[in-house]
């Protein structure tokens, strides 16, 4: 790295070939806005990305029973060769120049998303009792997950992460700790059924490490992600003719044309991943019989 490029990192994870074909997108965005600013990418083909001059792809075959805490592999991979890194979904984009000046949020140690609360917030529907029944098992494993860990999902250091963008700056090393009790968390919420909210994963294990979490609007950094871009839409804050073109590319790379034939080897094959990354869990959580089943 020359005295010319920044100590942080862009990275995301791209399992899969819709996911390869996003994350591509996104780092030619990187390339043009963010010039001499590596992009580290975790995949299941590394030589996907082979043209890619700022991108540093890494093989990596998931871990999970599904891919989403495979995201903590990401940042270890990224801390290990730079000081700060920026994790964005594979599916987002960059829209305009990256200003260095801008992104004095990334000096902070520890973490700092573009969406963060508190645990009483995210599950007010289940403390009002409106909940459907997969955000309230969701709410009943992390409530048992607190347990495990002796914290209080209350308190003001437990917070809620929204991970599709997130900054993690080293903290002393508090950083490593972080990780070490983020997939402690992905094997305890996977063993309980639940296989995303990665979120809450992120947030008792900083709490855990005693990384700090916070809110940041994260300036310096105009992002395209579809969600957020419908919603700003509906505000009156985007333009969707504007924005078709993203839209449109991302359409086209998330539900290509494909053959039945392809659609059910594809399924097959889903099937026979998930059964075996299921076994895999359960010999690993045996390590540590005690935190996984008592």
């Amino acid at each position: 790295m020359t005295q010319a490029e920044p100590k942080f990192c862009f990275c995301t994870l791209a399992l899969g070939k819709k996911y390869r074909g996003l994350a591509l997108l996104l780092a030619k965005d990187i390339e043009k806005y963010s010039p001499h600013t590596s992009f580290v990418v975790l995949t299941d083909h590394p030589d996907d990305f082979s043209k890619q001059s700022n991108v540093l792809a890494f093989k990596h075959r998931q871990q999970g029973v599904k891919s989403y805490h495979d995201k903590r592999f990401v940042i270890e991979k990224s801390l290990f060769m730079f000081h700060s890194c920026i994790f964005m979904d594979a599916d987002m984009r960059i829209l305009a120049p990256v200003v260095p000046q801008n992104i004095t949020w990334l000096q902070l140690p520890g973490i700092t998303a573009r969406g963060c609360e508190s645990i009483p917030k995210k599950y007010a529907k289940v403390i009002a009792g409106t909940a459907n029944s997969k955000l309230y098992q969701e709410f009943q494993v992390t409530h048992k997950a607190a347990k495990k860990l002796n914290l209080q999902l209350e308190s003001e250091e437990v917070k809620f992460v929204y991970e599709y963008l997130f900054a993690v700056t080293k903290d002393s090393g508090r950083e490593i700790e972080f990780l070490r009790e983020w997939g402690k968390m992905a094997l305890y919420y996977e063993l309980n059924g639940v296989y995303d909210a990665e979120g809450n994963a992120i947030g008792l294990a900083a709490a855990k490490a005693g990384l700090p979490v916070r809110w940041s609007a994260m300036e310096g950094i105009t992002f395209f992600k579809d969600r957020t871009e419908f919603i700003k839409i509906q505000k009156g804050q985007s333009n969707m003719e504007e924005m078709s073109v993203y839209f449109e590319q991302q359409q086209m790379l998330e539900h290509p044309n494909r053959s039945l034939f392809e659609r059910i080897v594809e399924k097959i094959a889903k099937t026979m991943n998930f059964a075996y990354n299921i076994l895999n869990l359960r010999i690993q959580a045996l390590k540590n019989f005690d935190f996984y089943y008592r």
